[in-house]
């Protein structure tokens, strides 16, 4: 029978961090600056949907990698500049190595900044209050002291996925939507015993 995983790792800069978030460099700074940190506003929190959409399938650091490629090809995720992206520059992506090269997931970030720029056209920050809409109460579950306390999908990653769906926005399941709730801040799945948890 294998050890099982440590939750937590020393680092070598003397932080216990998560397990996770404690080798790779970029993870190492993703985990440190920004996995659990609040984020607000309709275009960050497009970015989040969109990148999260894209990693679907994929490991999170293969989209972290990609980063600053995705944001010069979706225009910094600008919403109303991704929104009239037409067929030709679905193409021009489609031939981008710098970016996940994959037709269905492309389309949908297109139609998803339709969606968003309708909905926050007359009401700037509409989009941030329905995702955070969604939003656990801070402490309605108690801090995972381990990797098997964290859920894949909760009650309201389901119900900000039905949500998100029924006006039509795609990628956006329940896990992928857990994963923004994680990264965004809405809720804090650092364990026990990382720096970040204090």
């Amino acid at each position: 029978m294998s050890e099982p995983r440590s939750a937590v790792l020393l680092g070598e800069d003397g932080l216990v961090r998560c397990a996770w978030g404690a080798g790779d460099e970029e993870y190492r700074r993703y985990h440190d600056e920004e996995w659990g940190v609040e984020l607000r506003g309709d275009r960050p929190l497009f970015e989040k949907v969109s990148l999260e959409g894209f990693q679907a399938g994929l490991s999170w650091i293969t989209i972290l990698r990609r980063r600053q490629t995705f944001r010069a090809a979706f225009r910094d995720f600008d919403i109303d500049r991704v929104a009239e992206f037409t067929e030709q520059d679905v193409e021009h992506l489609m031939l981008d190595p710098g970016i996940i090269r994959n037709r269905a997931k492309i389309e949908a970030t297109i139609s998803n900044a339709v969606i968003v720029r309708q909905l926050v056209q007359d009401d700037p920050g509409a989009f941030d209050r329905l995702l955070w809409g969604f939003a656990p109460p801070r402490g309605a579950r108690p801090r995972p002291a381990s990797f098997g306390d964290i859920p894949a999908v909760t009650a309201e990653s389901t119900a900000m996925s039905a949500g998100l769906r029924a006006i039509g926005l795609r990628f956006v399941g329940p896990t992928t939507m857990y994963a923004l709730m994680q990264s965004s801040g809405m809720v804090d799945d650092h364990v026990e015993g990382c720096w970040r948890a204090a």
